[in-house]
């Protein structure tokens, strides 16, 4: 009686313990380098003037490459990539709550009357 308890006591753990998954050095160093090129390219893109595609280009290019490079974060160096669904579902939330607030400031933003601040 003894055995069969402490069986399933094990058989129990197994089930609830997590493996911790290791990231390899080299994919640190490659997404380390991918942050760097996208630091790069922000500051590039900075010094360019994008109006002439559209008012605002700018920052919709400098949002999309701090996107990708929060996404790049948020997966590798905080091992999202390789976590239960609970830490999917925390790391989304967070994610679905940015872009409410990018939606909410671009309301403000797009629905002001030109001239209203004055140098």
């Amino acid at each position: 009686m003894a055995d069969n308890h402490r069986d399933t006591h094990y058989e129990h753990h197994d089930e609830t313990h997590h493996e911790h998954h290791i990231v390899s050095i080299p994919l640190y160093l490659m997404v380390f380098g991918i942050l760097v090129v996208g630091t790069i390219l922000t500051v590039l893109v900075a010094f360019l003037d994008l109006d002439h595609i559209f008012p605002g280009a700018n920052t919709l290019v400098a949002l999309t490459i701090a996107f990708i490079k929060m996404t790049f974060v948020v997966l590798w160096f905080m091992h999202v990539k390789y976590s239960s669904r609970l830490i999917w579902v925390t790391a989304i939330s967070g994610f679905f709550w940015l872009a409410i607030m990018f939606a909410f400031t671009m309301q403000d933003y797009l629905t002001r009357g030109a001239g209203v601040f004055t140098r």
